[in-house]
């Protein structure tokens, strides 16, 4: 199962220490991390902005 999540891109008006867009992004990858088992995720950056969260997930099966 392969799952793209896009990110709103944020207002620059806020401070570099405080900006918003990478707290959304840090908010939705720790719900995506929280949710997967067994899988990679791979983050997607544009002009230094989360712009892309692609998980990829796997199902291990007992033998």
């Amino acid at each position: 199962m392969t799952e793209n999540l896009s990110i709103e891109p944020a207002c620059n008006t806020r401070p570099v220490g405080q900006r918003h867009d990478i707290a959304l992004s840090i908010e939705k990858l720790r719900d995506v991390l929280e949710a997967l088992r067994f899988g990679s995720v791979t983050l997607t950056v544009h002009d230094a902005r989360v712009v892309q969260i692609e998980v990829t997930e796997k199902t291990r099966l007992t033998a």
